[in-house]
């Protein structure tokens, strides 16, 4: 009996104390964890496809060409006769009028203002210098009116020729509008557009005159012409 027991001294606890004593139990991941999880993968997804669309960006990114002038154009062209007439009819100029300027010019003859009050009062641009502080045109109460530019493009096309018309009434501004002309090729005749149409305010308030700022800008931010101007809203008959 005594040589059993000291053999089962030096062996050592049972096999299946063992077990339980030297392994861990396996770690199963509660709901918390699978969802950061989760949550991270979907970070690390989003971040992928952000860095693939800004290296897409950077390999697709528009370079455009060196601006020619509309001479160098046509002579580039000069053996295609059919893209040469159409050049040409697009154009309404014959290509002796064309200078190698690249930079566009647009040239203002009038603005005119159209009126159900008056019908269209016409004054030749540049204003003169005693014009600019004196009233250029009256209009009543809620009249309905539109302002109408003549003008001439030279040179090159202008693009995307745009204006914008801010108007103040004792050092407030009080309204401003925008909006877009088009772009216009260099032709003989001049170009007539006449802006958005426009109603005048009423009431004792609206009465008096005003001060207004029109200017003419392309898509190059190249300013075409800053005009000011005076105008006066009078009482409805």
């Amino acid at each position: 009996m005594e040589g059993g027991k000291r053999a089962e001294e030096a062996a050592g606890p049972s096999s299946s104390s063992s077990v339980g004593t030297n392994h861990e139990m396996p770690h199963h991941p509660n709901e918390d964890e699978e969802e950061e999880e989760e949550e991270e993968t979907e970070e690390e997804k989003e971040e992928d496809e952000q860095h693939h669309e800004t290296d897409h960006l950077k390999t697709t990114t528009f370079q455009p060409g060196p601006l020619l002038s509309l001479k160098d154009q046509i002579e580039r062209d000069k053996e295609d006769e059919s893209l040469r007439r159409w050049k040409e009819k697009l154009l309404g100029c014959l290509e002796s009028d064309l200078d190698g300027q690249v930079d566009p010019e647009v040239k203002f003859h009038s603005i005119g203002i159209v009126s159900e009050d008056f019908g269209e009062v016409v004054t030749p641009l540049p204003l003169d210098e005693n014009k600019n502080a004196r009233v250029l045109f009256t209009l009543r109460e809620e009249s309905h009116y539109q302002l109408k530019l003549k003008f001439s493009v030279l040179h090159n096309i202008v693009s995307g020729l745009r204006y914008s018309n801010t108007v103040w009434k004792g050092g407030i501004q009080v309204n401003q509008s925008k909006g877009m002309l088009g772009t216009f090729a260099p032709q003989k005749e001049p170009y007539e557009h006449a802006l958005k149409e426009e109603v005048t305010p009423s009431g004792i308030l609206a009465r008096g005159v005003y001060s207004a700022k029109l200017k003419f800008e392309d898509d190059d931010r190249m300013c075409h012409m800053e005009l000011k101007y005076s105008f006066e809203i009078k009482k409805s008959i």
